[in-house]
């Protein structure tokens, strides 16, 4: 069947299967009843058609706006305008809800029309003949995901709406209009925001949800048909959990020793709890004579572990696998193995997820980890050198002792530095209850040198841990351009490192490196943050290889193509054999969390496709992704180019000012959906060194710009096309798998940007050529990029991911014209009334835009 024939298809069923059904049941909010305003319902289309006319003509907000209220609502007061919007928004919001589970309703039938990526694809595969399945089998002996689930600040629904979302999607695949209907009216009254931000560990609550309700079920069911299928007894974990939430200190000082023990104790808890409801189900079943009494003591356990407050708890993994394993012996051997699946799938799970459930990491930043080092030496005799500070990199490694004491950090230290300590003795414990997995990773960030690492496990050595015992991986992460090129060196450094060797050999001689997308991407722009991660991977690789180490690479990935997001498992699928590609680790987070693995069937599928990617880039690689030379340069020159072109927007006088007056970037404070601070040195004046990324890419989606995930590459290609190397760009595109889902990508990123509705900045006096350069570039790639992949339009190869973005962007273009609209009044009032409702208004917009966009911050 030809591509395009294919391509229509799909877009026909999300045509029908989501579109139009977004259109019937929509028709449904104009019932709904929201406080004050009951004719909100049916001014809403009139509302939206006004702002997309508006846009389209290229007017400001502010007339767009003010026009509206003369033609529809005359003789109101500029409060009860305002008052309206607030109710637009509202509706707005929900009709976002609306759309997402519809299209999560419908997932199933969109994505039926291609197996291509899923584990069935795989499955096939096998069936061709025995040597196919030998491979593949072979291939996940070896294999290993993990899924880490982050608290980055871009989730904005509470629980109680994904609790409705969930029913709804249900409802919707049945049509049952009713029930539509009551969870419509339930949603209207439900709020969507915080009163008050929440703490570290109302975060992790909210991650837990997705855990227990869609990766528990998710993930054992993948494990499930993987062991089924292959054989992969010696590789029982295949499957991984991460969690940051609690653990994640980095630039959050409301992460504390104490909040890390509650979050470890609520995933062992949860756990217990998933365990006690599947064993509800094993009672019900296995009445049989000889396990009475097995079954009674197994309650208990699980009953008690589930609900009541544990003293001194311990990893009860080992106990459980060994009952569990004994019932089903007994189950086959007494029973005729009557329900035996019913145990096995329990088993399976306990395999899975032992006593806590996923991996809580630590991080923290290197110059905090300094400063905790520098400490500790100063209050207990460690033997180093008192001019240690002073000494270079080399003499630093060769004179660091790796003595061990039990120095116990005094409450008169620096809230950092007992946090720093109290947590390296908490890891211990977390440990003893939940097991070694509980807690057996601490990321330093912003690692710049090998004694970054060395230095954190002398801390733990003066901690007391012993050398011998040191059940933890310490994980560097590389996050700015400048790091990523010296990274190959800083590894080798450790690799060759006496102590650290021994430490990796008793580890297995395994390793993992953490790469950040989002602060390469802020400090270098799109084409050489990705370019950058690339070459530091083939590098990292070598060096692993060199010395005989297993590597493993922890991708720090966001939602949007800005931060290393887009077709994640298009990008796993791209790797060349000189990157280590058998163990794959990312980050999901925010509306990424919802949008990917919301549910039970897509956290399968995606997470399916992850490890489709990666047996299937290591069966068949295909060998065009091993850049050769000439390829390596033309990409080596078409990042430097970008990156030139990126700094001197960075280094613009009105860069910063820009981003201030015309985005949402210094309300992001104000919203109650974390825990963390929007930038680093939160007192100080703002910088954009101390700026987050996240904070930076979401302020740039708000703009309707997207300039982290696309400027630059327009200039890129053009200087290439004019200087005769067009054609070896196009080769590149179409054999390199890097190359092509990197451009993929940034058309993604740029299919939600409209510049429509900043295009009254044309003429303003200050900003009018800021704008314009802006605006230039954007078409510039656009151009460029057409040429280059010969569509006609951005995404044309992806025609049901186009129709989604443009359905979405619809829906919410009116919250984007009422944010800017406030923006201006912003900029324009004196009143301290107004400026407390503009700003307000700026706040509630961001939801619904960031939510609609599913990846854009």
């Amino acid at each position: 069947m030809p591509s395009t024939l294919r391509l229509s298809q799909k877009e026909s069923v999300f045509n029908q299967e989501v579109v139009k059904r977004f259109e019937l049941y929509n028709s449904l909010f104009q019932t709904l009843p929201f406080y004050q305003v009951k004719e909100i319902g049916q001014l809403l289309p009139f509302f939206s058609a006004h702002c997309e006319k508006g846009a389209a003509e290229q007017r400001s907000p502010n007339d767009i706006i003010d026009s509206f209220f003369k033609k529809y609502v005359p003789g109101v007061d500029h409060r009860e305008e305002l008052n309206r919007l607030f109710r637009f928004i509202q509706y707005i919001e929900r009709q976002v809800v609306l759309f997402d589970a519809i299209e999560d309703s419908s997932f199933g039938k969109i994505t039926r029309t291609d197996d291509t990526g899923s584990l069935q694809s795989l499955i096939q595969q096998a069936a061709q003949s025995e040597e196919a399945r030998a491979n593949i089998s072979k291939q996940l002996q070896d294999f290993s995901l993990r899924l880490v689930l982050t608290a980055h600040p871009t989730q904005f629904y509470p629980d109680s709406v994904l609790g409705i979302m969930t029913d709804m999607i249900e409802a919707l695949k049945t049509n049952d209009i009713a029930s539509i209907d009551v969870l419509l009216q339930q949603l209207g009254k439900t709020p969507f925001f915080n009163k008050k931000s929440p703490t570290p560990v109302d975060e992790a609550r909210s991650l837990v949800w997705f855990l227990e309700n869609v990766f528990y079920h998710a993930l054992s069911g993948i494990q499930s048909k993987l062991e089924d299928e292959f054989d992969i007894e010696g590789n029982p974990n295949a499957l991984e959990l991460g969690f940051w939430p609690g653990g994640d200190r980095d630039g959050n000082p409301n992460v504390t020793t104490e909040t890390t023990r509650s979050v470890a104790t609520l995933l062992r808890q949860i756990i217990f709890r998933c365990y006690y409801r599947d064993f509800r189900n094993l009672k019900r079943r296995i009445t049989f004579r000889g396990l009475t009494d097995t079954i009674s003591a197994l309650e208990t356990v699980l009953y008690d572990n589930a609900f009541n407050t544990q003293q001194n708890p311990k990893d009860l993994q080992p106990y459980l696998l060994t009952t569990l394993r004994e019932m089903r012996d007994t189950l086959i051997n007494n029973h005729d193995g009557l329900f035996v699946n019913i145990v096995e799938s329990l088993i399976e799970k306990v395999k899975l997820f032992g006593s806590y459930f996923a991996t809580l990491d630590i991080r923290q930043d290197s110059r905090v980890l300094r400063d905790v080092f520098k400490y500790t030496t100063e209050k207990v005799y460690t033997g180093v050198p008192k001019n240690y500070a002073d000494m270079d990199e080399v003499a630093k490694l060769k004179s660091l002792p790796f003595n061990q004491a039990d120095f116990k950090c005094p409450d008169t230290a620096e809230p950092l530095i007992q946090d720093t300590l109290n947590t390296i003795r908490l890891m211990k414990q977390i440990q003893h209850s939940n097991g070694e997995k509980g807690c057996q990773r601490f990321i330093i960030s912003n690692c710049q040198q090998a004694s970054d690492i060395l230095q954190l496990i002398a801390l733990h050595l003066w901690s007391g841990w012993e050398k011998d015992k040191l059940s933890i991986d310490f994980m560097p992460l590389f996050e700015t351009v400048n790091d990523l090129k010296h990274a190959s060196e800083v590894m080798e450094r450790l690799y060759t490192h006496p102590f650290y060797k021994s430490h990796l050999k008793a580890r297995g001689n395994k390793q993992t490196i953490m790469l950040g997308f989002s602060d390469s991407t802020k400090d270098g722009g799109y084409l050489m943050a990705n370019w950058s991660i690339y070459k530091a991977k083939v590098e990292l690789t070598a060096m692993a290889r060199k010395h005989g180490i297993q590597l493993a690479f922890f991708d720090g990935r966001g939602g949007p193509p800005a931060r290393g997001g887009g077709k994640t498992h298009r990008f796993y699928a791209s790797m060349g054999k000189e990157i280590a590609n058998d163990h794959i680790q990312l980050t999901i987070q925010g509306q990424t969390v919802s949008s990917q693995y919301g549910s039970v069937e897509t956290a399968r599928f995606n997470t399916e496709q992850l490890i489709s990617a990666g047996i299937t880039s290591a069966l068949h690689p295909n060998h065009h992704d091993l850049l050769d030379a000439k390829h390596k340069a033309l990409i080596a020159e078409m990042a430097e180019n970008s990156h030139k072109l990126f700094l001197e927007l960075r280094e613009h006088p009105l860069f910063l000012e820009y981003l201030e007056k015309y985005s949402p970037l210094k309300l992001l404070s104000q919203i109650n959906i974390s825990s963390r601070p929007t930038k680093r040195n939160s007192g100080a004046k703002l910088k954009l060194d101390d700026l987050r990324a996240i904070s930076f890419v979401t302020s740039w989606s708000q703009l309707k710009q997207n300039i982290p995930g696309f400027y630059g590459v327009g200039t890129a290609l053009k200087k290439m096309k004019d200087n005769g190397s067009w054609e070896d760009v196009r080769d590149l595109y179409h054999k390199s798998g890097f190359f092509k889902t990197m451009l993929d990508n940034c058309m993604m990123s740029m299919s939600k940007a409209d510049f429509r509705v900043t295009a009254y900045m044309e003429k303003d006096k200050k900003f009018a050529k800021f704008w314009k350069g802006l605006k230039a570039e954007y078409e510039l790639t656009k151009q460029m990029l057409l040429e280059l992949t010969e569509t006609t339009v951005l995404m044309e190869e992806f025609p049901v991911d186009r129709r989604s973005i443009g359905v979405r962007e619809r829906i919410v273009l009116p919250l984007v014209i009422i944010q800017h609209y406030a923006l201006q009044c912003l900029n324009n009032t004196d009143d301290e009334e107004l400026t407390g409702i503009y700003n307000k208004l700026v706040i509630r917009t961001v939801y619904g835009i960031v939510n609609a966009g599913r990846n854009l911050a």
